[in-house]
């Protein structure tokens, strides 16, 4: 597994662990970290390699006598800049990860990401045109290298007849996210009113996501992992549960503290540079998990959001 240090990786490595899978967890530590798998090291059936992405030699002999590899390294959206560094990790990691798979003849199961559907018209279904901005938007960089990441999925798929599925995530949250933007908004929402500092919000908090808890992520690409059907799919995972971003915000603040709300500092898209362009709305159909995995998100966000609170408290930075 790529990322298996991260956030969303290291609650796979625990399911695939609990479940008799043995496990090789592959990271460079640029944004995952020892903490999230530290309880999994000694366990016989797991073995961590401290390792990047785009080096293929090593992923390569990493990968021999694998049945799956799951891949989930990546670079996020460039707010405040570095947007050659998420173009090359994406695709460089990416084809690094499908030479293997190639090679070494095993399955491959693609993190993708809702960002691909850019500026189009939600509930977004997997058979939908993909509307993204113009490209000298430093913004559009992430969903741009998914979209190419996505494409070499499908040919790796098609002309070198490695099996593939293409899963497109919504907003995961829940204990163990990233403490900054790259977590989510409600991570940074969280620790800012925990520690009675002023809650930013990007734009005027009025654009819409949908927020999915960890498990319910996690069941679903373990799902993917184990149905034939899914080969060749790319496939929504997410949740239907929308809400504001401002509203998000106040839940949180209403959660951590019912008495008082929360002070706002809205932050004007120009002050990230590069042209940044927000989407309004984010919301999945999830009729084809439904179908072809029988997936349901279970977790509301008032109690999803209730167990991450208590890890910050747990976890102080």
């Amino acid at each position: 597994m790529t990322g298996g240090a991260g956030f969303i990786g290291s609650h796979l490595c625990d399911s695939l662990v609990e479940k008799g899978y043995t496990v090789r967890c592959y990271d460079d530590l640029s944004f995952g970290s020892i903490r999230n798998i530290e309880h999994l090291i000694q366990n016989a059936g797991f073995r961590f390699l401290q390792e990047d992405v785009c080096d293929f030699s090593t992923l390569n002999d990493a990968s021999r006598d694998v049945s799956i590899i799951f891949h989930l390294a990546a670079r996020k959206i460039p707010r405040y800049g570095d947007a050659l560094t998420t173009l090359k990790v994406n695709n460089e990691g990416t084809r690094n990860v499908f030479e293997a798979a190639a090679v070494n003849r095993c399955k491959v199961l693609l993190a993708s990401t809702s960002d691909v559907y850019g500026k189009g018209n939600p509930p977004f279904k997997e058979s939908d045109d993909l509307l993204l901005g113009r490209s000298d938007i430093r913004r559009w960089s992430y969903a741009a290298s998914k979209v190419f990441d996505e494409h070499l999925a499908l040919a790796y798929h098609d002309e070198k007849k490695v099996p593939t599925a293409i899963l497109r995530f919504f907003g995961t949250y829940g204990p163990r996210h990233h403490r900054s933007w790259w977590g989510g908004p409600q991570s940074v929402f969280i620790d800012q009113i925990l520690n009675n500092e002023e809650v930013t919000v990007h734009g005027d908090g009025s654009q819409t996501r949908s927020f999915t808890y960890v498990d319910d992520l996690i069941s679903g690409i373990i799902a993917a992992s184990e149905n034939k059907e899914a080969e060749g799919e790319i496939i929504n995972l997410g949740s239907d549960e929308e809400i504001t971003i401002l509203d998000l915000a106040k839940l949180i603040g209403r959660i951590i503290d019912k008495s008082k709300e929360p002070k706002f500092k809205f932050i004007r898209y120009e002050s990230f540079g590069g042209g940044y362009e927000d989407v309004k709305r984010r919301i999945p159909d999830l009729s084809k998990a439904k179908r072809i995995l029988g997936y349901e998100w279970r977790m509301r966000l008032t109690d999803g959001l209730s167990k991450t609170i208590e890890w910050h408290r747990n976890n102080p930075t």
